[in-house]
């Protein structure tokens, strides 16, 4: 008899193992649960457009109606980013800038929008006279795709426009060496993590 006890006390320990997996994996989906929810109610809201004569902020940003417009899916130079071509460096920023000021300029700009990024700016999808945007600096080889356009990023980088005639850094391998602002790719796992920051106050 006393050589069955210890089977039935491994047997119970066992078991009870097995409910705190199965408790902490039910936490887990929960939690995960909640956080789409959290993460992804704002798409689910009527979408907010913007419209009116937009100025350039640089080559992924606009002023807009008085809000902070960052073009969604794209990423473009920081104004004081420099690039190669042709053996010598120059300002690409500044000439992201200036592509996409010629885009907008004169041009009634509607920008939609259903989200804001982490630093409270409208991300949106912007058109002006007929033409979308923020497809147009990719197509242009003036911004790269952070989420959205690689097909059109593929074209450009296949013709050498823009950028892709030299060499450059990505903005966000950029940022992260001079130390600029911390931005997640516009993909479909930024609302969560956006939403993930928040909640621990990152």
């Amino acid at each position: 008899m006393t050589g069955g006890r210890p089977t039935r006390g491994r047997a119970r320990r066992g078991r009870s193992r097995r409910s705190g997996f199965a408790d902490l994996a039910l936490a887990l989906v929960v939690l995960g649960a909640v956080a789409l929810a959290g993460a992804y109610a704002p798409l689910l809201r009527e979408a907010e457009t913007l419209r009116g004569t937009a100025r350039v902020a640089d080559g992924d940003s606009l002023i807009l109606d008085g809000e902070r417009v960052r073009l969604q899916g794209i990423d473009a130079p920081e104004l004081t980013q420099t690039c190669t071509r042709a053996g010598a460096d120059y300002p690409c920023g500044r000439e992201a800038r200036e592509a996409l000021a010629r885009l907008v300029a004169g041009r009634a700009v509607s920008c939609e929008s259903r989200q804001r990024d982490r630093y409270e700016r409208v991300l949106a999808t912007c058109a002006a006279g007929g033409v979308e945007v923020n497809r147009a600096m990719v197509e242009a080889g003036w911004a790269v795709a952070y989420g959205d356009y690689r097909d059109a990023e593929a074209v450009a980088r296949q013709a050498g426009r823009g950028l892709w005639a030299g060499s450059f850094e990505r903005p966000q391998d950029w940022r992260r060496i001079h130390g600029g602002i911390a931005e997640e790719s516009h993909d479909w796992l930024s609302p969560m993590v956006g939403w993930l920051r928040r909640l621990f106050g990152g």
